[in-house]
């Protein structure tokens, strides 16, 4: 067996990243020089939670830098149904927004299915509405969820053509592993989702020309579960203490493990991170777009 080292890439996404949203800025540029309207986002905040209100932040001051409206809604953690529920309802008829998001996890007495099937799905630019995501399902367009798109986006940046290639998706949420699949079988690579009752998940991953993991667990994919030469996406963010006590981000993915076994890995952070919010960017005016008739 070839124990030779291979010299495994670093994926940039926040380069990747940058690209797409330069190309956004350019683009409602012209569409403003045309006389339209700037595309725009609305986020409904609710609660404190410090790691959502982080990701608004970096969601607003991103779509405002590519000279989109950005409007930010925050309502208290106790609030009820109802009045989350009127506050989508308008946004759904607000002709100025063309992008709504409910920042999620909301809290507990909320219903997140109940809010996301109240979003118009011409303006669910997180892409979790069952329109949209029946419409993915069935090869029609449709709004796709934003980490996703973005991981295919980083996988296409190493190969650009995925036909045959056994793609492996290590996690199967709505928001991430099921959407991830389908753009993957668009792409005509062979798919299989792997999940917590899955036997023999090292296995499986052996196998992977591919491999996305999204499972939530600090450095579970270890270095022996990588197929040499395979393409490794890191969604995974986890917080963990480092040995000063300070807390520290590790992906999925035991990074140090498989630096020498993939052929490319995206690092956590500066990997999937900047990808979703560049491609929340592109739904948005995807979604202006189509709005315009």
């Amino acid at each position: 067996m070839n124990t030779t080292p291979i010299q495994t890439r670093i994926i940039d996404g926040k380069a990747i990243a940058a690209e797409l949203r330069a190309k956004i800025t350019s683009d409602i540029a012209e569409r403003m020089a045309n006389g339209k309207t700037a595309p725009g986002l609305a986020v409904i905040l609710v609660g404190d939670d410090p790691a959502s209100a982080i990701y608004v932040r970096n969601k607003h001051r991103d779509a405002r830098a590519a000279g989109m409206n950005s409007i930010e809604i925050r309502l208290d953690a106790d609030c009820p149904m109802s009045r989350l529920l009127d506050e989508v309802a308008k946004l759904n008829h607000d002709p100025d927004v063309h992008g709504i998001l409910v920042q999620l996890p909301l809290p507990a007495h909320l219903d997140s299915n109940q809010v996301i099937d109240a979003i118009n799905p011409a303006k669910d630019v997180d892409g979790l509405h069952p329109v949209n995501a029946g419409r993915l399902s069935s090869g029609l367009p449709a709004l796709v969820s934003c980490t996703p798109q973005g991981c295919l986006t980083l996988i296409h940046s190493v190969l650009p053509d995925l036909s045959g290639q056994h793609l492996l998706m290590l996690g199967r949420s709505n928001l991430m592993g099921k959407p991830m699949a389908q753009l993957a079988l668009a792409a005509n690579a062979t798919v299989t989702i792997a999940h917590s009752k899955s036997r023999d998940l090292p296995g499986l991953c052996r196998q992977a020309d591919i491999l996305v993991a999204a499972v939530g667990r600090a450095e579970m994919v270890r270095g022996d579960w990588i197929k040499p030469g395979a393409i490794i996406i890191d969604v995974g963010i986890n917080r963990i203490d480092g040995p000063d006590g300070k807390s520290i981000i590790k992906g999925d993915v035991h990074f140090d493990q498989v630096m020498g076994i993939a052929g490319a890995i995206t690092p956590v952070p500066g990997g999937v991170g900047p990808m979703t919010i560049a491609c929340l960017l592109a739904n948005t005016l995807t979604a202006a777009k189509r709005l315009d008739g």
